[in-house]
């Protein structure tokens, strides 16, 4: 199992926190860095375009973080693909790719806020349309230097070559989803690694989902092997569970009472029900080092095996001396005790 990050860039740029924005993303590439040496596998960064986020380009981020790491892959998480041209989300990330030697991922997604749209001129009734033509567009271009393609929403192209092309043979391509049943049968019948974000609720109540994308791979044609799954989930490791809870609960909260939760309709945030997430069938992987080793073995075999564990732990106002420190102990200690567990 792959064990990484996800951070949306949070933008501390605000009058109580006397930490700028171009402070914040200096200490997100660190964190990337640090992460690379403590032996994570992956680091994500999101898509937002909005001011509580700093990634509405990550593809800047992520070069910046090639420049400085050397094993750790580096993904998206997720592209909004329905807000961009895959053709240069292709060549975005296949430079990518040639910068970092190899370690570059697209997770392609349709994002969890909807300002990208009117912000790029599109029409959001369009929402789910955009979205499977310019996957079906991004994933011709992954597998044909030389593309022949229509569509209804952008000119087609006629025997036109795409580069750069890659280091890898087949630059990975996740399908980032969320509760949709449609989205799990579509990434299940292309045979595309899923990336389930799961922010809240039960982690085994998406079990008849991932089965549903199994299935629809394998109806498919596709190898078992081929049908991996991820799972993002907020998350936060400390020396003890109680600590984790405490330290992580303050952010957690000023993050989801602000704008973001108004747009998404979060009911208010208490501790009792951020407890009930930090639980033993929660979906947050928070805790000590044994107690997540523990709940991503029991996520794991709710979901029928996980592929790829992806914490997002930088939530407003997390100090990033505590984000080093738990980097430190995902990379030192969890990581080992998930191996001794076979997972």
């Amino acid at each position: 199992m792959e064990i990484g990050i996800d951070s949306f860039a949070a933008n501390f740029d605000e009058p109580d926190t006397n930490i700028s924005s171009q402070d914040a993303m200096a200490l997100l590439l660190d964190r990337i860095e640090f992460a690379d040496k403590m032996g994570l596998d992956v680091f994500g960064i999101g898509e937002h375009h909005r001011k509580e986020f700093l990634d509405a380009a990550p593809v800047m981020i992520l070069a910046a973080a090639a420049a400085r790491t050397k094993r750790i892959r580096l993904t998206s998480a997720v592209t909004v693909l329905s807000a961009a041209d895959p053709v240069r989300v292709f060549q975005n990330f296949a430079t990518l790719d040639l910068l970092s030697k190899g370690r570059a991922e697209i997770v392609a997604g349709r994002g969890s806020f909807i300002e990208a749209y009117p912000l790029f001129g599109l029409n959001l009734q369009d929402y789910d349309a955009l979205f499977a033509e310019k996957l079906d567009l991004l994933l011709k271009i992954r597998d044909n230097e030389f593309v022949t393609w229509s569509g209804k929403f952008r000119p087609a192209m006629k025997n036109q070559p795409v580069y750069p092309r890659p280091v890898q043979q087949s630059l990975p391509i996740w399908l980032g989803v969320g509760g949709t049943p449609e989205s799990f049968v579509r990434a299940g019948v292309l045979g595309l690694p899923l990336m389930v974000a799961i922010i809240g609720g039960e982690t085994h109540r998406f079990r008849p989902l991932v089965d549903l994308y199994r299935q629809a791979g394998l109806r498919a044609g596709h190898k078992p092997e081929q049908l991996i799954v991820g799972m993002h989930a907020f998350g936060y490791v400390a020396e003890t569970t109680r600590q984790a809870a405490d330290e992580m609960y303050e952010g957690y909260r000023i993050a989801m009472s602000g704008s973001v939760a108004k747009d998404r309709n979060f009911p208010p945030v208490t501790r009792s029900r951020f407890d009930a997430q930090a639980g033993p069938l929660g979906a947050f992987l928070l805790g000590s080092p044994q107690d997540v080793a523990e709940k991503i073995k029991r996520h794991s075999d709710a979901l029928g095996g996980l592929n790829r564990v992806s914490f997002q732990m930088d939530t407003a106002n997390m100090p990033h001396d505590k984000l080093m420190n738990a980097i430190e102990l995902i990379g030192t200690v969890l990581i080992p005790m998930v191996k001794e567990k076979g997972l």
